[in-house]
């Protein structure tokens, strides 16, 4: 039998959140849906559309997005291909697209294998030898007046470097170029607000810091590109009334249900309404979260490791990574934490820690505990 999740020291809140009671708290809201749709009657869409709404303004609210500016997509990868594939056909042809080395990979492979058919040349800003992330400088350096398009990193998920989203969004609008930020991150742990970045889109998951599920992720837009925007990936709920099969006349809804498609994932948005629930009634998830990694990155530099993150709380997101000794076996240690109830994971040689609301001081001392004698 295993321990009770308080005996756990986790660590993976830049993969999949965790709170008190989500498994209960999931579990009613997914049999809430198994009960409306499994009902021999007609009020299966009414219901579950209507949930889905609690969804979408939960997700306005906490980045103060305006109404009728955001919808759910399936992830991050299919948002930003919703939006690249609806722009006008001068915004990116013949234009850069810029990105930093260390994105979200699966933008990368995105943008990478749109390039040619879209007619942008891709532009990946890389890490300077001996650093762990891209510099604000050396994106500025390379975003110049001919970037149709800037894909912005919140907070990175292999550093935790948090840019300076200010003074990139501004310097965008100084080169007239498109800004998006994918938020994955760092929303949920560092504030964001539309009002403070008005960015020209945002596109995240519900993953992560805010503890939800796969499948519920969002895009949204400003409202005055919006009306320009005609995404090539469309179907019966882009338009204004779903439910019209008329053929011959389409006409996309006149706000962010234009980037819905096809028939959408109401099941991961319900399931992840009592998690960004619970997390709309948090305000001391960043105080908590910054007590925890200033206690790893004392702990880290008593143990000899080098840290892979910015020491700064204001360069930083809520995970603090470490580079391994060369020497050590980096999944062999992950496997012989997780024997002792410590979980944490590794990309290459770099430890990715992410302390969140269930992790404790106790569970960090533990984990440097269990660390010595692997390193």
């Amino acid at each position: 039998m295993g321990l009770p999740m308080t005996d756990h020291a986790y660590f993976l809140y830049h993969s999949i959140g965790q709170y008190p009671n989500k498994a209960q708290d999931m579990a009613g809201a997914l049999a809430s849906f198994a009960v409306a749709w499994g009902q021999p009657d007609d009020a299966q869409w009414p219901t579950v559309l209507q949930q889905r709404q609690e969804f979408l303004s939960l997700w306005r609210g906490l980045i103060d997005a305006p109404d009728s500016t955001l919808t759910s997509a399936d992830n991050v990868t299919v948002a930003l291909y919703s939006i690249l594939g609806g722009l006008p056909d001068g915004q990116l042809r013949g234009k850069r697209v810029l990105v930093a080395a260390d994105c979200f990979p699966s933008l990368h492979f995105l943008l990478n294998g749109l390039a040619d058919r879209m007619g942008f040349t891709l532009h990946t800003v890389s890490v300077r030898d001996g650093a762990f992330w891209v510099t604000d400088d050396d994106m500025i350096d390379a975003w110049g007046p001919d970037v149709g398009l800037a894909l912005l990193t919140f907070v990175t998920s292999t550093s935790s470097h948090r840019c300076d989203l200010g003074r990139l969004i501004a310097h965008g609008r100084e080169m007239g170029s498109l800004v998006g930020v994918d938020l994955t991150q760092g929303i949920g742990i560092i504030p964001f607000s539309l009002n403070d970045h008005p960015a020209d889109f945002v596109i995240s998951t519900s993953l992560k810091w805010l503890c939800g599920t796969p499948g519920a992720g969002i895009i949204q837009m400003d409202a005055g590109l919006m009306d320009q925007v005609t995404p090539e990936l469309r179907g019966w709920f882009s338009q204004d009334n779903p439910f019209s099969w008329d053929l011959d006349a389409f006409a996309y809804a006149p706000d962010a249900r234009r980037f819905d498609h096809g028939t959408p994932s109401v099941m991961a948005c319900l399931g992840s309404i009592p998690a960004l629930r619970w997390h709309a009634g948090q305000t001391d998830l960043l105080t908590h979260n910054r007590a925890l990694t200033d206690q790893i990155i004392a702990l880290a530099d008593d143990a000899g490791l080098m840290l892979a993150t910015p020491p700064e709380d204001a360069r930083r997101g809520g995970s603090v990574m470490v580079q391994l000794p060369k020497s050590t076996d980096a999944q062999a240690l992950v496997g012989t934490l997780r024997g002792q109830n410590i979980h944490v994971d590794c990309r290459g040689q770099i430890l990715r820690l992410s302390p969140g609301v269930i992790t404790t001081p106790a569970h960090v001392d533990r984990l440097f505990e269990a660390l010595k004698p692997l390193i």
